[in-house]
């Protein structure tokens, strides 16, 4: 009695022969000059006229044989197939991480969609958002998302002054000098608002999605360990197919 672990890792090698011999088949049916055969024999008009030695070509492929050859090669596959599908529906294992049971006696198709659903998860949280690490940021419950501390800026203004340079006389006018100041004319309070997440956030994420992966696959392991019962229906197959 095998596992079906066993089985599984068997099942490919024989796939890939069953395609092999049954392609080679194919092509011998697709040759003419194999499937046929001649018997000449000569004789002359008379005693006296040139004798010919017989001519004989034989069949070299028979359709029937290779039917029956075809059958045998899928036989070993619907057998191994059978044997496999058959403990599938048995096979179930459940999903446990740091002793809790996620999920219990899980079918071993159900664990392999998990794996590869698993698998999809962690690629896409290993690339969601992450705040901006050089800015301070705290949840703001009013506002349902993350924000900074506000930060107080000034706003300016360049004012005209005169800078008078030279004083005015009864012969020349006074000389001035036009310049501009900053002056502060308002006050800007600015926070940052931001719908991305803490990086220790999708840390923890990432370490639970790991942890599920690692017990699928525990789980798979364990599944594929149960006892196979080997499955006999590839004769029954092809006795009704080939009458």
């Amino acid at each position: 009695m095998a596992r079906l672990n066993q089985i599984i890792a068997v099942e490919k090698g024989i796939k890939s022969r069953s395609f092999q011999e049954l392609t080679e088949a194919h092509h011998a049916l697709q040759k003419p000059s194999l499937l046929s055969g001649i018997s000449r024999t000569y004789r002359a008009k008379d005693e006296e006229g040139e004798q010919l030695p017989a001519e004989s070509t034989k069949v070299q492929v028979k359709a029937e044989d290779i039917v029956r050859q075809t059958a045998g090669i899928l036989g070993k596959l619907f057998d191994v197939t059978a044997t496999k599908d058959w403990a599938n529906c048995t096979a179930r294992a459940s999903v446990v991480v740091n002793g809790q049971t996620i999920m219990a006696d899980v079918p071993v198709s159900y664990l392999l969609f998990l794996e590869k659903q698993l698998t999809d998860l962690h690629t896409f949280i290993k690339k969601l958002p992450v705040l901006d690490a050089s800015e301070s940021w705290e949840f703001d419950a009013s506002a349902d998302t993350w924000a900074t501390e506000p930060v107080q800026t000034l706003r300016t203004k360049k004012i005209p002054r005169n800078h008078v340079k030279a004083e005015a006389t009864e012969k020349h006018p006074a000389q001035v000098e036009v310049y501009y100041e900053d002056v502060t004319v308002g006050f800007w309070r600015t926070l940052k608002f931001s719908g991305a997440m803490p990086a220790k956030r999708v840390n923890e994420l990432l370490e639970r999605v790991e942890q599920l992966q690692q017990a699928v696959k525990f789980a798979r392991e364990e599944a594929n360990n149960v006892e196979t019962i080997e499955q006999k229906v590839g004769d029954a197959f092809f006795k009704y197919l080939l009458g």
